[in-house]
């Protein structure tokens, strides 16, 4: 983990949690450390944690703090050395007919219906399959630093995915996705992130922040195929 005193001078306090079972790896239990007030973490502040692995949901700004275990491993994408493979070439390629529109978060019943959609055939049995709206709207539309929401529409007009996304200086943090399910044959999830690199190089910013990645978890895996992109070991980030 990162050191503390690397982060800016605010008067923030850190505090770890209660154990909880682990989402991604089976019989395992998972901690987390939680920065706060939540409303001294603005853009700038959050631009500093992003830099030492804290991730975001809703207005909570935390990182893995695990008993024995380090499986949890930040991951970024330095955008202007991206390669795409020949694989990703083509998911680019494969989705241009979709149309893009960013607008600040918002409910929007169509949007949740994607989710639920997404969560029961993708995640079922992760405990965010049965999300209300409102637990959807705490998680997802909730925000104290610059954030958008994407939607990928169809050339018929179709909702396909939506990404949502924070802006800061330290690059783009991307904050979660979902999409249709049954719409197999376009990869959105790949072509999500491949959207995110090019939003990266068309601001100029210099990283595209993944969240956790983790080897022994299948979910996780499709984060190493972007390729450069680097770790946070033991407070450095390590290129791959």
């Amino acid at each position: 983990m990162s050191h503390l005193k690397d982060l800016p001078v605010v008067s923030l306090q850190f505090y770890v949690t209660a154990p909880y079972p682990c989402s991604y790896l089976p019989n395992h239990k998972a901690r987390s450390q939680v920065a706060t007030p939540n409303h001294l973490i603005n853009s700038p502040i959050y631009s500093d944690l992003v830099q030492v692995g804290f991730r975001r949901s809703g207005v909570f700004a935390y990182r893995p703090y695990c008993d024995g275990c380090k499986s949890c491993i930040p991951l970024r994408v330095p955008v202007n050395e991206f390669e795409p493979n020949r694989i990703q070439r083509r998911i680019w390629n494969r989705n241009q007919d979709l149309a893009v529109k960013s607008s600040p978060l918002r409910f929007d019943e169509e949007h949740y219906d994607l989710y639920q959609r997404y969560q029961s055939l993708r995640h079922a049995g992760g405990g965010m399959d049965h999300d209300s709206r409102e637990q959807y709207a705490q998680f997802l539309l909730q925000s104290r630093v610059e954030s958008q929401l994407i939607e990928f529409r169809s050339p018929a007009g179709e909702l396909k995915m939506i990404s949502i996304v924070d802006l800061l200086s330290a690059g783009i943090s991307s904050v979660y996705t979902f999409y249709d399910p049954h719409e197999s044959r376009r990869s959105l999830g790949s072509y999500g992130i491949l959207w995110q690199i090019d939003l990266c190089q068309r601001l100029s910013l210099s990283h595209l922040y993944l969240g956790y990645w983790i080897a022994e978890s299948p979910k996780m895996s499709y984060k190493a195929l972007f390729k450069p992109h680097e770790t946070l070991e033991n407070g450095i980030w390590v290129r791959r």
